[in-house]
């Protein structure tokens, strides 16, 4: 497995795989492993370089000595970046992973990021409801907060990859990185704002493809759809799943919806219950 040194000397470890000038860098969210994309790596892999990253602390990656933050985490993704040789990315990114995906784009420019993709991203203002989660996940009742989380995202799922990730591989994550993702996502926010006003900010902004399923609220899609008709750089789907996972779920249409993105061309989807036949 290709790894690369930090600049602390800590082994960042990642997946490199398939051929192409313009790779897709897959970046796990906080508290996942390079795992959730096992189903949709190799699709993409048919077409396009592919790396896959696991997070540092995360998976096969080392964790290093004392506290990181999100800046760390970008170093490290720089450092792999630099270390593949890549002279233009596309970051494919889990949900608050996004905002590594708007750092990356201010670091390199729109030249060497020209397009983003955003898997579940809760895009718009959060809920207070979520708020109190993560405040949750920074204190002594952190276990019964994460809990509440995975046992919500499992609610109604039956796809053993999904159900295998929420209650094997996150609930082995540590306190100390659940405190530590919640403080991270809650600098993030007041750093950035909502991820529509972080993507909004950027100038010129990268087209920009959101594939989410959940949450599976009418006026959610239509805010979306409302700020794509004055932002026509940023492109919505919902995509037939129940999970917050759709690269594990729905793989073939999430690599069809990043080939549509990247290709620039008109892709024809189907996304009825039998769209994964």
């Amino acid at each position: 497995m290709p790894e690369v040194r930090a600049s602390d000397g800590v082994r960042i470890r990642y997946d490199d795989v398939g051929q192409g000038d313009t790779p897709l860098l897959f970046i796990p969210a906080w508290c996942s492993r390079r795992d959730v994309f096992r189903t949709l790596v190799p699709r993409c892999a048919e077409r396009h370089r592919v790396l896959c990253v696991d997070l540092r602390g995360h998976g096969d990656s080392e964790r290093g000595t004392g506290d990181f933050d999100s800046g760390t985490v970008l170093d490290d993704l720089l450092a792999v970046l630099r270390a593949s040789g890549a002279r233009r990315v596309v970051p494919v990114c889990i949900a608050t992973a996004g905002y590594w995906a708007v750092d990356l784009h201010r670091e390199w420019g729109p030249r060497r990021v020209p397009h983003l993709v955003l898997l579940d991203w809760l895009v718009t203002e959060p809920t207070p409801a979520f708020a109190s989660l993560l405040r949750g996940l920074m204190s002594e009742r952190w276990g019964r907060a994460r809990d509440e989380l995975l046992e919500t995202w499992a609610h109604g799922v039956e796809h053993p990859d999904v159900l295998r990730t929420l209650r094997g591989d996150m609930r082995e994550v540590p306190e100390e990185m659940w405190a530590r993702a919640a403080r991270e996502i809650t600098a993030s926010q007041a750093r950035h704002g909502t991820p529509l006003r972080a993507l909004a900010g950027l100038n010129p902004a990268p087209t920009t493809l959101h594939l989410y399923a959940q949450p599976d609220a009418q006026d959610y899609l239509e805010e979306q759809v409302a700020f794509s008709a004055t932002h026509p750089w940023f492109h919505v789907m919902k995509l037939p799943a129940v999970s917050h996972l759709p690269s594990l779920e729905v793989p073939d249409l999430v690599a069809a919806g990043i080939e549509a993105l990247v290709s620039g061309q008109r892709t024809t989807l189907r996304t009825g219950p039998d769209a994964q036949d």
